[in-house]
């Protein structure tokens, strides 16, 4: 019956709806997974020879972007619009990928659909074997993308980049598939690998400010599951003669940094001269367990933190900045020979201490925080942990009181181990967080538990595998919990076990904290059960209006030393920049008293909604504004932040960075506004200004 449940609950239902089956293939086979790795990852070597074409071709977002990159050089010969055949911007337009690949015969496909088609555009573009797939489109619901995943293990044609992604520009080639701010890339030698969008650019416009310019950029994007990594970034920029050093721009999330980390060490062991590298991990004082703005900017069981990260890569010899405007002078350096690999970036104030790490030669993963209260913010519904054991007690689970049980507990749970791109239980003997007691076991989405051993699960608890009571206890809890996971859309179901004392069963669930993706709800209209039974009457209301108005707003809290007062709002476009303007205001001496990205569609309207948000925290006294435009416009930036001088009548200063996509436009209207507004174009000139303005108000 569990088994039915998997195949004909949220599957079934996505079968259904796009008519397609998807081939029952493991999705814990990492050979499989390597070997189309590698027989795809020279489809991401775009260039002038490179043949684009749009799906959603016709769609004002794709025909503005498809004007701007036919203008710079891309060659793109066509796009698709189900059921339409025509022309539009002078190319042909064909009514299936398919057709367009018998015809056009592109080398890639930009995918400029929402997310509630991009789904169905990933895998038309899969079937019809295009050579590359770039997947822009953010909010993709996670269970639709393990499903692709599967897909893509099963076939050596067809590479994706994505999803949530900015998409892959070579300055070189003149190739763009994406939306990356034109005015940042110019010809010249540095390769850019990044989970963040907006760091990209920053990290593109600083190349060219020291005279390097840049190779090609590689957005492997935000998303919990991205079809490229680090990794494969990384060896493309290795084996480009065009590319002499190469810029890493990681963040919280998963293990890609480690791996890349590991690539590196091999890398430099075989490699005579080793191009330089540089790299940048966000989200430092990001808050434990919450999504940080991009889909996967948050830490699953078993995986490392920021710290973490950068000790590896510091460990593999790559320098470490601390902001993506330090990329070009430092990389210059290392080209020059005047700075060795492995240390970090001096910075302009030596409150950096934080960045400067020693060689990472312990345990690679963090100490695991289990059953953290979390709120909920966009991409994620934490339920209460009563809610939780609740629908645990419905499936006919063993709920028990801990209270009344003697011994410790036992952390069992089903999430995503990102490395194979797969589900996994992870277990542990004790809830206390070590990570060496962590272990994950993978697991085929399609054979759900069925695939599971449940006898190396049961030792890795700490259970007798010997006692027959336990086993079917335990295999009856873990059947249920992968039957959940896969019915409802589940990335996190995290259990404590206890051993107890009754007939029924020789273990129970004493303890419950489960996180749904929001993502399924709000793009695929799926869930709405599971939507129903978020409890906001205990969130965080200034959270809960930002929601609504389409902003991730996180609060932060105050230092742990006595004075150390969050007191600087911040208001960014993109989740990769705003955790890294937190990180890089503690690196100057000031405290974020919030996390802010209005998103990438960010209108003026959305700028003055920010500010009410930011405002309402009494600790605020004064807003730092860091804007670097792709898909966001830094005139409609400023128009914003005139609207709400007017409106809500600001009294606290405000500083404000406008670089990317129109900055000239949008600082020429912050210089002639009048306003009492700090404008500067170097971000830590910026951020001294607004923690100088903060404790000064204080």
């Amino acid at each position: 019956m569990i088994r039915s449940v998997i195949h004909l609950g949220v599957r079934g239902e996505l079968l259904r709806q796009t008519g397609r089956a998807t081939p029952k293939r493991s999705l814990s086979s990492s050979s499989t997974e390597r070997h189309h790795a590698h027989l795809t990852l020279g489809n991401l070597k775009v260039g002038r020879h490179t043949r684009v074409i749009f799906q959603g071709f016709t769609g004002r977002q794709a025909t503005a972007n498809a004007k701007e990159s036919i203008e710079w050089g891309t060659n793109i010969v066509g796009g698709v619009r189900p059921g339409r055949e025509g022309e539009h911007l002078g190319l042909p337009v064909l009514p299936t990928v398919r057709k367009a690949m018998e015809i056009l015969k592109p080398d890639a496909t930009g995918i400029y659909v929402a997310a509630h088609q991009a789904t169905a555009a990933i895998e038309e573009a899969i079937e019809a074997e295009v050579p590359l797939i770039v997947a822009v489109a953010e909010h993709i619901p996670l269970h639709d993308m393990i499903r692709i995943h599967a897909m893509l293990k099963t076939q050596t044609k067809s590479r994706l980049v994505g999803a949530n992604s900015p998409g892959i520009i070579s300055a070189v080639g003149k190739c763009r598939i994406g939306f990356q701010p034109l005015p940042c890339f110019e010809p010249g030698c540095v390769g850019i690998v990044a989970r963040s969008g907006t760091l990209s650019y920053e990290a593109a416009a600083s190349t060219l400010r020291s005279g390097l310019g840049q190779s090609m950029c590689i957005g492997v994007g935000g998303d919990i599951l991205p079809g490229t990594t680090l990794r494969d970034g990384l060896q493309i920029l290795a084996e480009d003669p065009n590319t002499t050093a190469i810029a890493l721009v990681g963040e919280i999330g998963g293990e890609a940094e480690i791996e890349a980390a590991d690539w590196i060490r091999e890398y430099r062991a075989r490699t005579e001269r080793p191009k330089p590298i540089a790299a940048i991990i966000g989200g430092i004082k990001a808050v434990p367990g919450r999504i940080m703005g991009h889909a996967g900017a948050f830490t699953l069981p078993s995986e490392p933190s920021a710290e973490d990260k950068m000790k590896v890569l510091q460990g593999a010899c790559c320098a470490i900045v601390s902001h993506p405007s330090q990329f070009g002078p430092v990389l210059k350096s290392m080209l020059d020979g005047s700075t060795a690999s492995g240390h970090s970036a001096s910075s302009p104030s030596s409150a950096a201490s934080f960045q400067r790490r020693g060689v990472h030669t312990s345990t690679r993963t963090q100490t695991w925080q289990p059953l953290k209260n979390c709120m909920q913010q966009t991409r994620s519904i934490y339920l209460t942990q009563s809610v939780s054991l609740k629908l645990l007690q419905q499936r006919g689970l063993p709920v028990v009181d801990s209270a009344f049980i003697p011994g410790g507990s036992r952390l069992l749970a089903v999430t995503l181990n990102r490395s194979t791109n797969s589900p996994c239980i992870v277990a542990a003997p004790s809830t206390d967080g070590s990570p060496k007691s962590i272990k994950r076991f993978d697991y085929d989405y399609e054979l759900g538990a069925g695939g599971l051993h449940i006898d190396a699960i049961a030792s890795q608890l700490g259970l007798d595998n010997g006692n027959k009571k336990v086993m079917l206890s335990l295999r009856a809890i873990v059947t249920g919990l992968v039957a959940l996971f896969a019915e409802k859309e589940a990335y996190l179901l995290e259990t404590h076990l206890v051993a107890a004392q009754n007939a029924r069963s020789e273990i129970g669930i004493a303890a419950a904290r489960f996180g749904f993706d929001d993502a399924a709800y709000r793009s695929g209209s799926r869930q709405a059960d599971i939507q129903a039974l978020r409890d906001t009457s205990i969130e965080d209301a200034a959270e809960l209006e930002a929601e609504r108005d389409g902003i991730v707003y996180i609060k932060l809290p105050n230092g742990k030393e006595e004075g150390e007062m969050a007191n600087i709002g911040t208001l960014v476009n993109g989740a990769g920049l705003a955790m890294n303007t937190v990180d890089a205001l503690a690196q100057v001496g000031g405290r974020a008293a919030n996390f802010l990205d209005t998103g990438g569609k960010a209108t003026s309207e959305t700028v003055k909604k920010s500010f009410e948000v930011i405002l309402k925290d009494p600790r605020v006294k004064c807003v730092f504004v860091n804007i670097f435009g792709g898909l966001t416009l830094g005139d409609m930036i400023a128009r914003g932040i005139i609207l709400a001088f007017r409106d809500l009548q600001m009294s606290v200063p405000v500083v404000v960075r406008i670089r990317g996509t129109n900055e000239k436009e949008g600082q020429q209207i912050i210089a002639e506004s009048g306003l009492p507004l700090f404008a500067f174009d170097d971000f830590y000139e910026a951020a001294k200004k607004a923690v100088e303005l903060a404790n000064a108000s204080n």
